[in-house]
């Protein structure tokens, strides 16, 4: 049987756990999540889309949003999250292969911020390095090639997102107003 001051010791580390994996707005740090999740592949012309969830620490590719118009994009994702209902919002963050940020950086960014104001959840950048290419092998593999996979790409892209945040959650950038800036 513990001593007292043992079990005294384990019930503070347990309480602190407990207030480290609660959801803290002001914090960059992210904690665990629960529940589902929605990914999303940011292209200018199309959004590719993955729900998931860390129970089964699994995620499937969803649709592809195809619009220019924003207003159109987001009443079509404001669908999906209220479906869904999701603990938080994941988008890929494309850098370049050594890191650097491009031109499609800050739009996604922007987009994840964008994400955060309008549906006030948490928004978590993930590196999406090589998640189209991951994507097509995947595409593949299931007998999809050459100019079919244009319809499928970006949502599998958003999978293999998804995929990666669930498999090492602390990679994950929280964005949103005060946290990624535009």
């Amino acid at each position: 049987m513990p001593d007292t001051r043992e079990q005294m010791t384990e019930d503070r580390v347990q309480e602190k756990t407990r207030a480290a994996t609660a959801f803290n707005p002001q914090s960059s740090v992210l904690d665990p999540l629960e529940g589902t999740l929605l990914a999303f592949d940011f292209g200018t012309m199309r959004i590719g889309v993955a729900v998931g969830n860390t129970y089964s620490s699994s995620a499937e590719p969803l649709t592809t949003i195809v619009g220019e118009k924003n207003e159109e994009r987001f009443a079509k994702i404001a669908v999906l999250v209220n479906e869904w209902q999701p603990a938080a919002l994941l988008v890929g963050l494309p850098l370049s292969d050594d890191g650097t940020p491009h031109e499609l950086t800050a739009l996604c960014r922007r987009f994840a911020n964008r994400l955060n104001g309008r549906f006030n959840l948490p928004a978590i950048l993930v590196d999406e390095r090589y998640t189209s290419h991951a994507a097509s092998s995947q595409l593949g593999r299931e007998g999809i090639t050459g100019r079919e996979q244009k319809k499928w790409i970006d949502q599998y892209a958003a999978q293999q997102i998804l995929q990666a945040y669930l498999d090492e959650p602390a990679t994950g950038i929280r964005a949103g107003r005060g946290f990624v800036h535009e």
